[in-house]
């Protein structure tokens, strides 16, 4: 799920400013009366607090208890070149602690990071087995079209919160990444290459009885379940044309996809009853259940002109009332509701001074 590569290029070295400020709490370090760090249309956003001060950080997951958070960044004053996983203890975690806990081996790429149930242990896709070094990335296309990698390296594991391996959970030629887990705590959704297409599958939280639900030419990932757990919203490409699926299918020869056409389908866990639910054009991706179950956030740059801007929207499960929830000038992404429903935190480029850094952000959520 590192698409938002394909938007910000790899950074440089960075300042982390925040590092050096008198000690407290990282999640309430920042004035929040003026609620500054939101823009005047998100009615549904309060209390915004900036989590992460420098860097490429995105994809920042809640734990079950609400109480952590794990999430993926690069930065090179952490040691990460390429990214790595790490969490915060929302309640421990101080500002003058430069660098949080590290999960990830520190080799390789790593991506997909989510709490497993009990709240001591993550799961998470990584390429450190096949070599330490960072992959490497695509050139940029002649014809300015972004491409996605997709590591055949990648392989998904259990870990715990002290950087142990508890458990490799897949073991498979190609790509396997993208796991996310059921509220229900019994089911993990991920991305595989195996059956020669980028299909969606389940599993056990113990990596058996491996299932798969889509079957569909084209890039389905980015799954999440339903707050009950009998659903699953996801991105998808579905190339229709000759063209397309010529270029679809000789990119993912390359270990590739070409993630900037995607839509927003929902299905039963097991894969039937599977809809589309957006038609907006352009990227749509990143979605989450809203805790009530009858929506959906995600984010999308259909309305922006050169298809450079990225903000979350909502819509609800039958397709209608979509509904701009932020109103960032460049991006925002990845959000994901608190269990409890009563926050949200996503990435986004806001208050970032000009930088390319992208940072979390926590809000209290507003109905």
């Amino acid at each position: 799920m590192i698409f938002r590569s394909l938007i910000i290029p790899m950074l440089g070295v960075l300042l982390f400013a925040g590092c050096q400020s008198k000690k407290g709490l990282l999640y309430t370090v920042l004035p929040t009366a003026a609620d500054t760090l939101k823009f005047p249309q998100e009615k549904h956003l309060k209390n915004v607090r900036q989590l992460t001060f420098g860097g490429d950080n995105a994809e920042a997951y809640w734990s079950f208890d609400d109480k952590k958070i794990v999430f993926q960044a690069t930065n090179k004053i952490w040691g990460a070149e390429c990214d790595q996983i790490y969490y915060f203890d929302l309640g421990k975690w101080e500002r003058n602690v430069a660098v949080p806990p590290l999960l990830s081996t520190g080799k390789g790429r790593t991506t997909c990071s989510f709490f497993m149930p009990g709240n001591k242990s993550v799961v998470y896709a990584s390429t450190h087995e096949a070599n330490a070094s960072c992959p490497h990335v695509p050139e940029r296309r002649t014809d300015g079209k972004y491409v996605w990698p997709i590591y055949e390296t990648f392989d998904i594991y259990h870990g715990d919160l002290k950087g142990n391996i508890i458990k490799k959970l897949t073991n498979t030629p190609g790509y396997d990444a993208e796991a996310t887990v059921s509220p229900k705590g019994d089911r993990i959704v991920f991305t595989s290459l195996r059956s020669g297409d980028l299909e969606l599958y389940t599993m056990k939280i113990d990596g058996s009885d491996v299932r798969q639900v889509t079957n569909q030419l084209g890039y389905d990932g980015g799954a999440f379940f339903s707050p009950d757990g009998t659903k699953l919203i996801f991105r998808a490409s579905r190339p229709k044309t000759e063209e397309d699926i010529r270029v679809y299918k000789e990119l993912l020869a390359q270990g590739q996809v070409m993630p900037t056409n995607m839509e927003l389908y929902v299905c039963n866990v097991d894969g039937s009853g599977l809809k589309q639910l957006t038609n907006l054009g352009k990227a749509n991706w990143a979605p989450y259940f809203h805790p009530k179950g009858n929506k959906v956030i995600f984010s999308s740059n259909h309305a922006a002109p050169r298809g450079y801007q990225f903000n979350l929207y909502m819509i609800n499960l039958d397709g209608t009332g979509l509904e701009q929830i932020t109103f960032d000038k460049t991006f925002d992404s990845f959000p994901m509701f608190s269990y409890d429903g009563k926050k949200i935190i996503f990435a986004s480029n806001r208050n970032n001074k000009g930088t390319r850094d992208t940072n979390l952000f926590i809000a209290d959520w507003v109905d």
